[in-house]
């Protein structure tokens, strides 16, 4: 228990570390509690396909390795060490390779043979002294929204979304303080607004892939999920100095921490009805924040039209100038699925032998059988993504915008059960991916955060803020000074009848 009387679970990464650094939590405790917290909350083992009465956030989890990490770190910060991240437990989804540990991307299609290797983000991390603290589930091979599998924490008659929807519903259920995912048309920021919690898709390429499985190469990003985008920011460090193998398109350079503390580390977050009454004005004067027709364009469901509305208001109260602009033309749905398919169906082809070991939804998708997509196709949509991308670009810098307000996905977490059924969407066009593949497809950073409770659903519904390419230490600076104005909403051990503080 945290000298404050929060448990350390609960507290943010800064808080963590400086009990950590001054004795008062070593690194071996941390770890023992979110062992036990896992095994209060998690519903049970880590099983494939879950059950209704269960979180189900993890695929595996591996006691000896969480606490020998946990002792290593405990004998670097006897040494001095001052690493943010030493001793800090961090989850991966089921797609980061760590060295020992089984990668199978939540599919029986891949067996449970230990990785020989790190993954260049893992290494990364544990070369800060980071604390494995388990494989989280994914949509199989990420490829889908919904990870059904899993329970959503705020109702588990609910999804999490997807595909990162178990590292989302591990840090909302605190069984960790931050998760690693991956995001190819929002599978970071979806599971985030599903399930109230904070992610940070950074500029693409930022984050090395190497040693993660892939769906689309050129659509992937890697970041962090965590409570707050203050936690995010302070991972970011570590993932974006990961040593990646030098490609065409990555952008390149260690991040700095971003300016800005959160004031909202706490864990006992908001009433999910708004803003924090007393909270100082005028923090965010001289931000220009566009609003687009984007958002009219979509039928989206009334709980996520309040919380964006909700968070558009607040900016302006926080100072911002907000301003509406057209946008710029996007990919068809043609055009992006044309990439998505063909990059991940040239990845499966080397499975054909075992595509009965897909479920229905995700063997149609990635169809490892099938003929490739006509390469004339495929490079006339890169071709148009390069257009639309200038467009953007162009876009930003002639309105001097600093970043652009959006609802992350456009409905409510969905009911469980189907989500791997035949005839399930996927690509860019479903309600879950309408705002988020766009920018996939231009590779800009994307700070993702709640935008409370939904008054009808009861639900979490979330924002973005889209900032230019490069600008990740600016917008994570925008998004934590508007989530200090509108902390998470704070989830309860006691839906499930929990009685772990």
């Amino acid at each position: 228990m945290a000298s404050s009387g929060i448990p350390p679970l609960d507290a943010g990464i800064d808080a963590l570390a400086a009990m950590l650094h001054s004795g008062e939590l070593t690194a071996t405790a941390l770890a023992d509690a979110m062992l036990t917290r896992i095994d209060d909350r998690n519903g049970g083992a880590p099983s494939f396909d879950g059950a209704p009465e269960a979180i189900n956030a993890w695929v595996h989890v591996a006691p000896d390795t969480t606490l020998r990490h946990a002792a290593d770190a405990d004998r670097r910060l006897a040494t001095g060490d001052r690493s943010p991240l030493c001793g800090i437990p961090i989850a991966v989804k089921d797609l980061f390779a760590v060295a020992g540990e089984p990668v199978t991307a939540s599919s029986r299609v891949l067996d449970a043979t230990p990785a020989a290797r790190d993954s260049a983000a893992w290494a990364a991390l544990a070369e800060a002294g980071a604390v494995y603290a388990g494989h989280t589930h994914t949509h199989e091979f990420a490829a889908g929204g919904t990870t059904d599998q899993v329970g959503n924490p705020w109702n588990l008659a609910h999804s999490p979304g997807g595909s990162s929807g178990g590292s989302a519903a591990a840090v909302a259920a605190g069984m960790v303080p931050v998760a690693l995912g991956t995001d190819t048309a929002g599978s970071l920021r979806i599971p985030a607004a599903m399930c109230g919690v904070s992610s940070f898709k950074p500029t693409y390429g930022r984050v090395a892939l190497n040693g993660v499985i892939p769906l689309a190469t050129t659509l992937d990003h890697a970041g962090p999920i965590a409570r707050t985008l203050a936690d995010c920011a302070a991972v970011l460090p570590a993932l974006s100095s990961a040593r990646a193998a030098r490609d065409p398109w990555g952008v390149f350079g260690r991040l700095t921490r971003a300016a800005g503390r959160s004031r909202s580390e706490s864990p006992g977050g908001s009433d999910g009805e708004g803003p924090v009454k007393g909270m100082p004005q005028a923090r965010l004067a001289g931000v220009r924040i566009a609003i687009t027709p984007r958002v009219d364009r979509v039928d989206l469901d009334p709980d996520v039209r309040d919380g964006y509305e909700r968070m558009r208001d607040l900016l302006a109260d926080l100072g911002a100038e907000i301003v509406e602009l057209p946008a710029p033309d996007d990919l068809t749905s043609a055009e992006y699925d044309t990439i998505l398919v063909a990059e991940a169906r040239a990845f499966h082809a080397r499975y054909r032998d075992r595509a009965d070991r897909y479920r229905p939804s995700v063997r149609a998708f990635v169809d490892p059988g099938a003929a490739p997509l006509p390469v004339d196709a495929y490079l006339r949509a890169q071709a148009r993504r390069c257009e639309v991308t200038a467009g953007w670009d162009a876009w930003f810098r002639t309105h001097r915008v600093d970043a652009l307000l959006e609802p992350t996905t456009a409905v409510t977490a969905p009911l469980r059960g189907h989500g791997y059924d035949a005839d399930k969407p996927a690509g860019g066009t479903d309600p879950y991916t309408t705002f988020t593949a766009t920018w996939n497809v231009t590779g800009m950073p994307v700070a993702a955060l709640p935008a409370g409770l939904g008054a009808r659903s009861g639900l979490p519904v979330g924002v973005s803020l889209i900032a230019p390419h490069d600008a990740d230490e600016r917008l994570l600076t925008l998004g934590i000074a508007l989530q200090d104005a509108a902390p998470p909403p704070a989830w309860r051990p006691a839906l499930l009848g929990s009685s772990d503080g």
